[in-house]
């Protein structure tokens, strides 16, 4: 590149590909999938079908949905290997380090052809079901419980919530969790999709491209920042302390958790969708604190920084409102995302091409002189 040559830092505002899957339009706060607002899908579908359409490119009928979802419930199981991994990882491990590495391990029991695209798909249905039993089965096992066996009844949403608490969860709690899973689907060329996408484009296998991903969103920045949202609001306590808490973080330049959108340049547009339930879930709870706490913090960026709240700042709330423990925050984003992620995966590979960005040399131009090892330093 050369010396007079621009660069967008981060990749920021440059187009690296085309999607059909998703929409995110940052000027106006608008999401689709495949050309289905946010909002309706939310309204007016499930997780299963959200999946479907992702992976299909059309919403599917009553028939395509049953057989769908019979072919998703049947991939749960997970292999042997994966579960004494699991049993015998660190109980204090992190969730994320577990369900990356049992992705990557789902790889040593699949040796069919990487490009067939069949195959893909089936892999695609496979990753999204075993994640969830990954994340809950670590809960329990760090828990020293037992690890039930797959059912085949209950919803994606209803059976994480069963795994993880041993109970037949109540239709309020599985409807809020749908409807989470709904809105973190997918989201564009965030880092994580952007990460599978590159694994992918040199042709290795779907399991080594969501490996990837699932390493990308683990970070604070990315994927991480739902937990900092609850560890802020414990951290604050109380609602008297709220002012004093912001100020102190603007004067020292400290980043506030939830706040602002590398794209959204107004309201996230799932973000009210996580407000509500947020405000019902801890009203019906007595424990209201937590989502006046959020509102007064939402209240003043917007107010001193022209900034508004992301879809992390309230699905923390939501999560820690229905009883799930902070740090499978991360991980229930990477269940949720799973399904845009295999899906773009799909994408690549139907017309792939291998990226390769340009890099900005800042170092000397000039041949250096090597001086003998002796007369260094």
């Amino acid at each position: 590149m050369s010396e007079t040559a621009t660069y967008a830092k981060g990749l920021e505002g440059v187009t690296a590909n085309e999607s059909c899957l998703s929409d995110v339009m940052g000027a106006e706060g608008i999401l689709r999938y495949l050309g289905y607002n946010i909002d309706d899908l939310v309204e007016h579908c499930t997780f299963e079908e959200v999946v479907y359409l992702l992976h299909k490119r059309v919403l599917p009928t009553q028939s395509e949905l049953d057989d769908f979802t019979a072919k998703f419930r049947a991939e749960r199981s997970l292999p042997q290997g994966i579960i004494d991994f699991i049993l015998a990882a660190p109980k204090d491990a992190s969730p994320m380090d577990v369900i990356r590495t049992g992705v990557s391990m789902l790889g040593l029991y699949d040796h069919g052809d990487d490009q067939d695209k069949a195959k893909n798909e089936k892999r695609a249905i496979a990753i999204c079901a075993k994640i969830p039993m990954m994340v809950a089965y670590f809960h329990r096992a760090r828990q020293g419980l037992s690890l039930p066996p797959a059912r085949m009844d209950l919803s994606e949403a209803g059976h994480f919530l069963y795994l993880i608490s041993g109970e037949e969860p109540g239709a309020e709690a599985t409807k809020t969790l749908d409807v989470a899973y709904i809105l973190h689907a997918d989201h564009g060329m965030n880092a994580s999709t952007f990460s599978a996408r590159v694994t992918v484009a040199t042709l290795s296998d779907m399991y080594s491209a969501i490996t990837s991903a699932i390493g990308t969103l683990k970070g604070p920045l990315h994927g991480g920042a739902n937990e900092g949202v609850i560890h802020m609001l414990q951290e604050i306590d109380s609602e008297d302390k709220v002012d004093a808490y912001v100020e102190d973080c603007l004067e020292n330049k400290k980043k506030i958790m939830g706040i602002g959108h590398r794209v959204y340049k107004v309201l996230d547009p799932r973000a009210p969708h996580l407000r509500k339930m947020a405000i019902k879930l801890t009203e019906e709870l007595g424990e209201a604190k937590w989502i006046r706490m959020s509102e007064r913090i939402a209240e003043i960026m917007r107010e001193r920084k022209g900034l508004n709240a992301n879809v992390d700042f309230y699905s923390a709330t939501v999560y820690y409102s229905i009883g799930i423990p902070t740090d499978l925050f991360t991980p229930i984003f990477a269940i949720s995302r799973a399904a845009g992620w295999t899906a773009q995966v799909l994408e690549q590979l139907d017309d792939n091409r291998l990226y390769r960005p340009l890099t900005l040399y800042t170092g000397p131009r000039s041949d250096q002189p090597i001086t003998p090892i002796a007369q260094r330093g």
